[in-house]
């Protein structure tokens, strides 16, 4: 019977649960006792927004208008799709650089029922949400209520020529200009009346301690604490057999693993009057996308992919409207589960894929047969640059049985606390040795430099003693 993947099975994960939705309806039932709505005092939008924006209200400026509740912003909303299954394309970032979070959002979202088994329990009422999140080896429990942030002012605020245009009626005012997901400052849903994303994003920001933490990441950790899954991260140029790629990993998109692609920001040219980077088809660098799907199709391979802004394309071979779609290959549109739009989602072929992307992160999701051994250790660090070296640290390994395991050394979670300076940067290697030997049987090196907290390695193993050497 071929097992679901869906959130890493721990110990802690049924307590995190339990725990969630026992917040929740003790919440609940004292709001109502009190007959007030739920506001969050650990992390209050409104009288605390110091504290909730990072000290950095000043950089989104006028774009911070108001806080309001979903009730507020939304005429009949609803927190899931009713009656369908959660929509990958129903994600669009806001005015903070998360795009890597919800290129991870979109990528769990593409496995029916995993985003709901994050979302634990709500009082949509009450307007209390409850969610977890897999941090630093357990899950913890986030509770959050329904205020956000948006960009549109109150009537009053509106100067005298904007207030002609509603013809001096406020009524009128709430009813347009401030009605909508198009109003929220940070990630909305593209549809107008869901509220996940937006609440799920802020649940993500109180488990780091404020919006100014999301700024900039890698989709890898946030796919890690969605999930509980284990990362890697690929060099598209280093894949020695691109065949066996596509078909031991990408085919098995949504199976047992999810992945995003991402390359490095070019550099504008001398002459260019913008100072940005520039885009390749339509691509940006240093900007996460979600791989979807992989689908091989009369004799061509495919790879349906999404940018979390929920628009902005590839413009290459395969993109929508292109030459390519004859009507021959207009007909597999179905199959590749794609329509035409400026939705974010475009079809790109395989061996454009791996041209364009330099990157390709993946995260193995696991099902409840596989067992978790883990250790923390306090590890000494130089204040001195020094080069790295196979020292004391090491971990022993018992396998009772021959079987596929997965060994990784993750660092401590620091984005949470951004806002500290950093005492040491520390590049991860590791070595795995059978007890009594001294030939390695693998070693495991980062691809990228301080990009991921999680370095990985898969292998069946035989029953036996091992030793994990650590450098650092």
């Amino acid at each position: 019977v071929e097992k679901k993947v869906g959130l890493f099975v721990t110990k802690e994960l049924s307590s995190a649960i339990e725990t969630c939705r026992a917040k929740v309806e003790r919440i609940a039932h004292e709001c109502r006792a009190k007959n007030q709505k739920f506001r969050d005092q650990e992390f209050d939008l409104e009288d605390d927004a110091s504290l909730c924006l990072g000290n950095e209200e000043d950089k989104w400026g006028m774009s911070l208008r108001d806080v309001q509740r979903v009730t507020e912003i939304y005429e009949e909303p609803i927190f899931f799709p009713s009656g369908g299954a959660i929509d990958s394309n129903a994600i669009a970032q806001g005015d903070i650089g998360t795009c890597y979070f919800l290129a991870a959002l979109a990528t769990v979202a593409s496995i029916p029922g995993l985003i709901e088994k994050i979302c634990v329990s709500r009082d949509e009422e009450v307007g209390v949400y409850g969610f977890i999140f897999y941090t630093n080896n357990g899950w913890e429990s986030i509770i959050i209520d329904d205020l956000l942030y948006t960009r549109i002012p109150k009537f009053e605020e509106l100067d005298e020529s904007a207030k002609k245009i509603y013809h001096e009626d406020k009524e009128a005012y709430e009813a347009v200009a401030r009605k909508g997901g198009r109003l929220l400052l940070f990630a909305r849903s593209g549809s107008q009346q869901e509220t996940w994303v937006p609440l799920i994003e802020k649940a993500y920001a109180k488990l780091n301690n404020n919006f100014a933490h999301l700024e900039g990441g890698f989709t890898t950790e946030s796919v890690e604490e969605l999930t509980g899954g284990v990362s890697s991260v690929f060099k598209c140029q280093d894949i020695l057999n691109v065949d066996k790629f596509w078909n031991e990993e990408l085919l098995l998109v949504n199976k047992d693993r999810v992945f995003a692609g991402a390359f490095r920001g070019l550099q504008a040219p001398e002459d260019s009057p913008w100072e940005r980077s520039p885009t390749v088809q339509g691509l940006y660098g240093n900007h996460a996308y979600s791989v979807l799907r992989a689908v091989e199709c009369k004799g061509k391979r495919f790879v349906i992919v999404r940018n979390p802004w929920g628009t902005g394309e590839w413009t290459g071979p395969w993109s929508d409207g292109s030459k390519e779609w004859t009507p021959e290959w207009l007909a597999i549109l179905p199959e590749l589960g794609h329509r035409f739009g400026d939705d974010g989602q475009f079809v790109m072929e395989y061996k454009d894929f791996l041209r364009s992307f330099q990157y390709i992160d993946r995260t193995f999701l696991f099902d409840d047969r596989w067992i978790l051994a883990s250790s923390w250790q306090d590890v000494p660090l130089s204040l001195e640059p020094c080069a790295s070296s196979y020292g004391s640290l090491s971990f022993s390994v018992k396998i009772p049985s021959k079987t596929m395991t997965i060994l990784a050394l993750t660092r401590l979670n620091e984005r949470a606390y951004r806002s500290l300076k950093k005492v040491a940067r520390v590049r991860l290697e590791f070595a795995v040795v059978k007890q009594g030997d001294t030939a390695p049987l693998r070693t495991a090196v980062e691809v990228m430099s301080f990009t991921s907290r999680t370095l990985s390695i898969e292998m069946e193993l035989d029953a036996g003693a091992y030793v994990v050497y650590v450098s650092m």
